[in-house]
């Protein structure tokens, strides 16, 4: 098939056998590889990768094991196992099998081994946050009310911080929230406060930020027409599986959101591939497990095809496993009554082949052979098929440090991602909001100081005006009755001139009454009478 990819080799038939390939028409109807430990799932998906980059589809790879590092550079015949892959090329017919590498990015979510992936709070919302949180029902209920009032009021949530600060802000305000949207209580952000605290521990802060990614970095090609293959970092990102699945979704999502509708292209848009696929699911809320089965199931629409990698394939719940037409199987085995169930389900779910009996040879798959099942050009599934898996022509392996700093270097996105910015969000926000706060009541707090001592000293002048003008007044008394009263020499004054007047007015009045009574007022006693009386008058006159 000219516009497939070649997966390996089927059970011989009367020609020889039965190539197997994998369709790239139909290739965005997603996928499964699963099998047990070392059955060599790993090597299977980096064939698959760096075929579907030679095809000029961009791939997405969790790199678990730190292996898949490798398909940045060409395979070599002094690496370990490089006779196994030539071998193998000849068993199955590939002629002129070559080494070569495929164009890599290497992305790390801590910056450590790739570029920074960041996003922001905001894009990653409250049912993800949730879920990575480990959140009940009420608590999430009380982030979506945290992330609605943040939307109301024009508030970035970029980082951790912005969250932090928005969760202490819901605190203040928990009884006008309440009344708005439900109940917020201090104790259910207190347990939120403190699952971000875990996952800032966790290395979460290092994923929420800006610059945050633009998922079309992942769609690029290179100058010759191949697709990058975009490698996650994800040793250490395993140890908080949590973190790890929850982005994975994310990104998911942000394909699902971003990229327009394109059908069933001639070939996919990029191609998806999830890693130890069972940690997306384990424990999953109902929620977020009908999220996921929505984006598998539309996503196909969007171009992307999503291939799940498991150990065993009932990881995957039943509703999202029937999305699943290209099918990889390495070998199980039948230990537990697990792996038994395993088995059969694994077998029910391919088209019978009545000249094999599946679940017997999922138990007996050496390493590097598979039960394959590939959707055909119709979009029907091929018969199960046991085939021998094409080697990859990359390299089996780690890239060194060095090897890795030279990709990196000069890879097409090299210098946009590596500084984080911390532009003005909610955090300061809120910050500058209660500094100024705050300071207007320590303005306000201070004016009434101010006004109270303003009051108490203008009550303490008019206090002592009030007694000013009661001195005044009383010395205004003062001065009156003195001014009233004689001074000596106005007594003397007085005095003198009453005795002046009293000695004239005798003799006058002596006077007087000789010159009406006539005679001496010794001589009669009528006149001596009228000389009294007129001396009385006139006394009075001159006193």
């Amino acid at each position: 098939m000219s516009d497939g990819i070649f997966l390996g080799l089927g059970a011989p038939d009367k020609d020889g056998g039965i190539p197997q390939y994998l369709n790239l028409r139909r290739a965005n109807r997603h996928g499964l590889i699963a099998g047990a430990t070392g059955t060599g799932k790993t090597v299977t998906l980096q064939g698959i990768a760096e075929s579907f980059s030679a095809r000029g589809v961009p791939v997405f790879v969790a790199d678990v094991k730190g292996d898949l590092s490798g398909i940045a550079m060409a395979g070599s015949p002094t690496f370990k196992n490089a006779d196994k892959l030539v071998s193998r090329a000849r068993e199955i017919g590939i002629e002129n099998y070559s080494y070569a590498d495929s164009p890599a990015i290497f992305w790390d979510l801590y910056g450590e081994q790739g570029h920074p992936i960041r996003t922001t709070v905001s894009e990653m919302g409250p049912l993800l946050l949730a879920r990575l949180m480990g959140l009940n029902e009420t608590q999430e209920g009380v982030l979506t009310i945290a992330f609605r009032a943040a939307d109301e009021d024009g508030l970035l949530l970029l980082d951790l911080g912005d969250l932090q600060a928005m969760l202490a802000w819901c605190a203040d305000n928990a009884d006008s929230l309440s009344a708005r949207y439900g109940n917020v209580t201090k104790a259910s952000v207190g347990a939120i406060q403190r699952q971000l605290l875990q996952l800032d521990s966790q290395g979460g802060a290092h994923f929420f930020g800006e610059p945050a990614l633009d998922i079309h970095d992942f769609l690029k090609l290179d100058d010759q027409g191949r697709g990058y293959v975009n490698i996650l970092a994800a040793d250490k990102l395993m140890q908080s599986p949590k973190l790890y699945a929850t982005f994975l979704l994310w990104l998911l999502s942000e394909l699902f959101e971003t990229l327009p509708e394109v059908g069933d292209p001639e070939k996919p848009r990029l191609v998806f591939f999830f890693d130890e696929a069972h940690l997306l699911f384990d424990d999953a809320p109902k929620a977020l497990a009908d999220k996921i089965e929505q984006v598998v199931r539309l996503i196909r629409s969007k171009g992307v095809g999503v291939y799940f990698v498991t150990q065993n394939p009932i990881d995957i719940p039943e509703d999202v496993a029937g999305q699943l037409g290209n099918r990889v199987q390495h070998a199980l085995r039948a230990f537990t009554p697990r792996d038994q169930r395993a088995i059969k389900a694994a077998a029910e779910t391919f088209r019978i082949n009545p000249d094999l009996d599946v679940a017997t040879a999922i138990t007996e798959l050496k390493v590097g052979e598979a039960l394959v099942s590939l959707l055909q050009d119709d979009g029907s599934p091929g018969i199960v098929q046991r085939t021998l898996i094409a080697p990859p022509r990359s390299r089996l392996g780690p890239v060194d440090a060095k090897e890795r700093a030279i990709i990196q270097s000069i890879s097409p996105v090299a210098g946009k991602y590596d500084e984080a910015i911390d532009r003005e969000s909610a955090e300061e926000i809120l910050a500058a909001r209660g500094q100024a706060a705050a300071a207007a009541a320590q303005a306000a707090k201070a004016q009434a100081e101010a006004d109270k001592a303003a009051a108490t000293q203008a009550k303490a002048k008019a206090k002592q005006r009030e007694q000013e003008l009661k001195e005044q007044a009383r010395r205004d008394a003062v001065a009156a009755r003195e001014a009233a009263r004689p001074s000596v020499f106005d007594k003397a004054v007085q005095s003198a001139t009453r005795s002046a007047a009293s000695s004239v007015g005798r003799q006058v009045a002596n006077e007087l009454g000789k010159a009406v009574f006539g005679g001496s007022s010794r001589k009669s006693s009528s006149g001596g009478i009228a000389g009294k009386l007129v001396r009385g008058i006139l006394g009075s006159l001159f006193k």
